[in-house]
């Protein structure tokens, strides 16, 4: 038997979704940082271009998926 979902497990479906959209822009951030430290670029300068990347991805993702009718 099938029985209705709660309040409580909406909701903790829901947040499993958004969470897999909140990770996919902060991905390219842990192959770029070693590869920019092994170019020696230097860590913080690594950590900011990384951070930035994150942040530019994330915003993308945003503007995306408001056309696809998904809201984050």
């Amino acid at each position: 038997m099938i029985r209705p979902k709660t309040r409580a497990e909406a909701r903790i479906a829901a947040h499993s979704s958004v969470t897999v959209w909140d990770v996919l822009p902060g991905l390219p951030m842990f192959f770029l940082i070693p590869l920019m430290i092994r170019s020696e670029m230097g860590f913080w300068v690594a950590l900011g271009v990384g951070c930035s990347l994150t942040v530019i991805l994330y915003l993308v993702m945003i503007g995306v998926a408001s056309r696809f009718g998904l809201h984050l």
